[in-house]
């Protein structure tokens, strides 16, 4: 081995080291400037401005960052489309596309099995794919890494992935592939619809009743979890807000308490399995469905309180209502709630955007919400209704403080492990058939799609900056110093380990691979190399610093001393443009 390829390996392990410690304080207080007020409470509602007009061209910059937010990873060829469409055109054709739904997975005969025996023990069932097939989340993460990486619907698949780190359901919990995937698809087709009817697809779910306890539930002693979730996590959360997000009076004030939790519960009894579920014991109790994942839950008049219950908003069931119209009166007191708009705005804006919005960006946001239209560059969006999410979405991603092309000190967020998956894949020409990308890496980076630790998700969206009084990063709630060097350990398993050959058992397995082929074109021109992946990788070309040392390194590669140099650059090349800091933090 030449003495310049080792001088140059030396330089990218020491290169890498750096980077890795300065990722740490890039995620806890991005690049220069002042730092954004999105942490730290303001005691009144800012104003609310009005969004800049849209510029005659769109810059690489901002549609790469309109890319970065919107999908899985930017791309060369959905760079080049942003910028052909326009913003809210391409907002507006994504909007349009079909859902690639889930679709791989055993079906519903585990929760129809009457048998004494156990499903997989059964013949022509018995196998040792038989659970992970039928009853667990792993076929479901291979078609959310096949269509992250390689569909075109990538604005609704990243809403819907938003969606179901709101709409928490895990599988540690509750096991029925079919089920899951049902769920989920819910959240692809109701991911531009409305709020209102999301939330109640959720709640009448069986996989939630199920996960949160509201199957089967009876008024004679109602369990009261989904109800203090649908509260605390799926609508109007714990504290008292004004409509830019900040506290009101600058500290919690309480917007509901155990009684409230209770009355929510009692009016939310009623609910059984779906018809068609079957076990060797029946159905407990009696008068209600066996579990069964096969659609919505079923109203049961006799297991639900009929007396009238105050709610939030100025609303209470009415005494005598069936579980129907009680759920109706549930649902129309969250969504009057003032506190829905900001509370359900600002989590949408720190999964698509950054972590710390400003008071102003979450209050725009926010009245898109309210009102549920929003308009932009010559485009409308949203059915009139409050909850759009059409509307909610299209605010969040052309706001003037998504679209800056120099944000503030705190914008941005950590990009958290399967975004960095896909967006190394996307831009490298790869794929994945997602079997590598969850029991290994996705283990190894304590995000295993599908298989969140709680309803709180893997991380809690008020998670602190390490360092950083009134910054938060929910992100963080994952990571540490062995996860940012196990990020560099994954792109060093993509580009010198050659990613993973197709999984025996997998269907229509293909493995996890990236091809940097198109690159080698560049590589006689280390700059114009390092320039091109770095545009890919960030929306610009790296701090001149940065950029040098990697040019060196880069050229360090040539037909003098490697066979395969063109190869060796490129690969060498995006190894060290994509472990920078300016590309693990999203800005």
């Amino acid at each position: 081995m030449s003495e310049s390829i080792v001088r140059a390996q030396r330089l990218r392990t020491l290169f890498v080291a750096a980077g890795a410690a300065a990722l740490l304080a890039a995620c806890g207080g991005g690049s220069s400037g002042t730092a954004a007020t999105g942490g730290t409470p303001s005691p009144s509602p800012s104003p609310a401005p009005s969004p800049s007009p849209a510029p005659a061209t769109v810059s690489v910059r901002d549609a790469w960052r309109l890319a970065d937010q919107a999908s899985f990873g930017a791309t060369e060829a959905l760079v080049a489309d942003i910028r052909t469409q326009g913003r809210a055109a391409w907002v507006a054709t994504q909007m349009g596309l079909s859902a690639s739904h889930y679709v791989s997975g055993g079906g519903d005969a585990i929760h129809k099995n009457t048998s004494n025996t156990g499903f997989c023990d059964q013949a022509g069932n018995a196998g040792a794919n038989c659970w992970r097939d039928w009853y667990s989340s792993q076929p479901l993460l291979w078609d959310f890494y096949r269509n992250a990486t390689r569909n075109a619907d990538q604005l609704r698949q990243r809403t819907a992935y938003a969606l179901q780190q709101i709409l928490v359901v895990n599988n540690l919990d509750v096991e029925g592939t079919y089920g899951l995937r049902n769920y989920h698809n819910a959240l692809l087709d109701n991911a531009f619809g409305n709020y209102r009817q999301l939330l109640r697809k959720v709640t009448v779910s069986p996989v939630m009743g199920d996960f949160l306890n509201n199957a089967n539930n009876d008024k004679a002693a109602p369990n009261e979890n989904y109800a203090r979730e649908l509260l605390q996590l799926f609508s109007i959360g714990t504290c008292e807000l004004n409509p830019d997000g900040t506290l009101k009076g600058g500290a919690c004030s309480a917007t509901y308490n155990n009684d409230t939790v209770r009355n929510y519960a009692f009016a939310l009894t009623g609910w059984t399995y779906p018809a068609g579920g079957a076990t060797p014991y029946g159905c407990w109790p009696s008068g209600a469905n066996c579990q069964f994942y096969g659609g919505d839950m079923a109203a049961v008049a006799s297991f639900h309180d009929a007396s009238a219950r105050p709610l939030l908003s100025g609303m209470s069931k009415a005494a005598g209502s069936a579980p129907a119209s009680a759920l109706e009166t549930v649902l129309d007191s969250v969504m009057q709630h003032p506190n829905t708009a900001p509370f359900i705005a600002k989590q949408l804006i720190q999964h698509l955007v950054t972590s710390n919005p400003s008071p102003a960006y979450v209050q725009r946001v926010a009245a898109a919400f309210t009102a549920g239209s929003y308009s932009a560059e010559g485009r409308s969006f949203g059915a009139g209704q409050r909850g759009d999410l059409a509307a909610t979405v299209a605010a969040i991603l052309l706001d003037a403080e998504a679209r800056s092309e120099s944000p503030a000190r705190g914008a941005g967020k950590l990009r958290e492990p399967a975004l960095m998956f896909t967006a190394v894949l996307r831009a490298l020409n790869g794929s994945s058939d997602g079997d590598a990308l969850g029991w290994w890496w996705g283990e190894t980076l304590r995000q295993h799609m599908f298989r969140p630790p709680s309803v709180f998700n893997f991380y809690p969206p008020d998670y602190p900056v390490p360092g950083k009084p009134g910054m938060v990063g929910p992100q963080f709630g994952i990571h540490n110093a062995n996860a940012a060097l196990e990020r560099l350990n994954f792109l060093t398993y993509l580009l010198y380990w050659g990613g993973s050959d197709p999984a025996a058992g997998v269907p229509g397995a293909f493995g996890t691979r990236i091809d940097t082929t198109p690159f080698e074109a560049d590589a006689a021109d280390a700059a114009k190399l390092v320039d091109r992946l770095s545009v890919l990788a960030t929306g610009a070309a790296l701090p001149t610093g940065t950029r040098g040392r990697i040019v060196s390194a880069v050229e360090a590669f040539a037909s003098s001393n490697s066979a395969n140099w063109q190869s060796e650059r490129a690969r060498q090349a995006a190894y060290l443009v994509f472990a920078t800091p300016a590309f693990q933090v999203q800005r």
